[in-house]
Parts: structure tokens; sequence; C-alpha cells
């Protein structure tokens, strides 16, 4: 079990990012463990045709058997959203001595698996060349396996940030916390993370709360080490969507809206932004807008600003047609 004690300035400090670096390590448990999780064997099918000359045996053996990854490799974003050059030059100034003692910590109690055992007996120089080693391979494994995904995941990530922070600003941080994750509890200003290897209790001391939400996270993961400055990255929502078809609009819809209309009043059964509506959808946000300005004219959807982004959701007349309008249309 792991706790962070966070203060009355640590939410106020408690802010979102996304890391294309964190999502890179996080896909290596789905790509060593394919059982890890249904909705990814989509992913997993495309991207291992792609990995053709990378050396996977060295990435694979930067995950523990406990699926923990060294914190180095995963560096705390410094800004919203770092791009992935920019995280990896981070990690590639990782010193030898942070190098070893992440790995040793993330596969505790286990020895260190070959070569990560030929490098640690090697000294400092050994390290370095290892971190070298790393980051070639981290650089090639992203342009193969995640960077041709990462305008979709992004999106679907950004989705997830937008409803965690209206979460945050309606019901504070118990209704923030409360559907991440079955083990993740917050009580009496404790954030506690259940059913994870090892356990610590840290102050955030005015550091605050640094939440990432993964499209590969199965499971909520804060840092290996207590002197990590608190952090999580945790499952996002919608992760589904990457690869499923949105939903058919019942059959009573589509004459009486026409389809384009008709599958947008299906999907807001929540607050959607326009940029995740046409990601869904695989049409452009213009077209997108257009369509919502209508329903909105006709009373089917209401909008509220939140943030930077415009939500979307059918309004209770919306809600009533939908409820009425029968079974789905069959796919054509």
């Amino acid at each position: 079990m792991i706790r962070f004690r966070l203060g009355v300035e640590d939410l106020a400090d408690t802010r979102f990012a996304l890391s294309p670096i964190n999502e890179t390590l996080l896909s290596l448990r789905v790509l060593r463990e394919p059982g890890l999780s249904a909705l990814l064997l989509p992913w997993r099918r495309t991207a291992l045709p792609a990995l053709g000359g990378i050396d996977t045996g060295l990435l694979l053996s930067l995950v523990s058997a406990h699926r923990a990854l060294p914190d180095f490799l995963t560096p705390r974003p410094g800004s919203f959203a770092p791009g992935f050059e920019e995280e990896l030059d981070e990690v590639a100034r990782t010193p030898a001595d942070t190098v070893l003692r992440d790995l040793v910590a993330a596969h505790r109690p286990d020895p260190l698996p070959e070569p990560l055992r030929t490098a640690a007996a090697g000294g400092d120089a050994a390290l370095l060349r290892l971190r070298g080693d790393l980051c070639d391979l981290l650089r090639r494994y992203w342009a193969a396996a995640i960077e041709p995904m990462w305008p979709q995941m992004r999106l679907v990530l950004e989705a997830d940030m937008t409803y965690r922070a209206r979460r945050l600003a309606v019901g504070g941080a118990r209704a923030l916390f409360a559907d991440i994750h079955p083990d993740l509890h917050w009580d009496d200003g404790v954030l506690r993370i259940d059913a994870v290897f090892g356990g610590y209790t840290t102050a955030a001391a005015g550091r605050g709360l640094l939440l990432m939400p993964s499209v590969f996270a199965h499971k909520p993961a804060p840092p290996v080490l207590p002197e990590e400055p608190p952090a999580l990255v945790y499952p996002s929502r919608g992760t589904a969507t990457l690869w499923t078809p949105p939903p058919a609009p019942a059959a009573a819809l589509v004459p009486l809206l026409g389809a384009p209309r008709a599958r947008l009043l299906t999907l807001l059964g929540e607050p959607l932004p326009t940029v995740e509506l046409a990601r869904r959808l695989r049409v452009t946000p213009s077209a997108v807008s257009q369509h919502l300005r209508v329903l909105h004219a006709a009373g089917l959807v209401a909008r509220a600003r939140d943030g930077r982004h415009v939500l979307y959701r059918r309004s209770p007349l919306g809600e009533e047609l939908t409820r009425t309008a029968g079974p789905p249309a069959p796919r054509t």
C-alpha cells in the first residue's frame, strides 16, 4: 500500500499532464503480457509487426516480475504536454548512480535480469552505455509502436482530463478520486493506493500532486521510490473507443435527424468536447460543430464551457427522444 498525504496547498497544486514517454514505457507491459488488457490487443496486433530489428528483449527486461518500471525512465513532466524527445532528453541526462538505484528498486527483491545485471556490475561507464542504448531503443520503439496512434491517444487522454477536472470543480477531491479505480481511496487528506508492490507513506509537503491518465495503465501506478514527488498514472476513460466503432443510433432517429446527427446524439450520453466527438466518429471537428449547432438549436443538446473546452451533452428532450426511439439501427 502507498499513501500520499496531501494538504490544502497540495490539492490546490494538483495538476494534470500528458506524458508520451510514460505511455511508451507502460506499453511494454502489454507487449510482454497480452492478457493484461483485452482492450489493448488490437494495438498489440498492429505494433508487433512494426518492431522488426528492435531489441525488444532489452526493453522488456526493464519490466519487473511485479510490473514495476524504473523511475528514471518516466520523468515527471515539467509542462502540460511535453514532447517525447523533450522527455527522452531528460532521461539521457540521468546520472549513473540514479540509473542503478532505480533499476534495483524496480526489480527488488528479484535480481536484475541480463543484460541489466551486466551493466550494473560494470560501474558508471557501463551504466551510462546502457542508458544510451535504452534511449536509442526507446526512440525507435516510440516511432514504430506509439507515435502512429499518438494523436488519437492524446485526444482520449485530454477528454479524460476534462472529465476529471470537472469532477474536481464540482465535487472536490472526493469526487475526483471516487471513480478512477477500485484500488484508489481518498480519506481525510490521504490518497491511498492499494494492491501495489511494496509500500510507503510520503507527505506531498507543498509539492502538489501530478495526475497522468494513460491508455496503457491497467491500474494506478505511483512512483516506485518515496523520494519522488507525488504522482499517479491512472487508467484513462475511453480507451476502448480507440479501436471500437461508435454505437449505432436508434433506428427511428436516422430518418428523423439524419445519420450523422443521430450518431452524435447517441454519443452524447456523457459530456464530450467537439474534438473527442470528431475522433470517435472519424470526421473533422468542423463537421461535428455544424451538426451540433443544429441539435442545440432544436433543444436536443445542452452545452457548457469547462476550461478550454465546450462540452456537449443530451438535453432532457434529447434524452427522452433517444430513450423512446427504439433499438439501434443495423450496421451497414
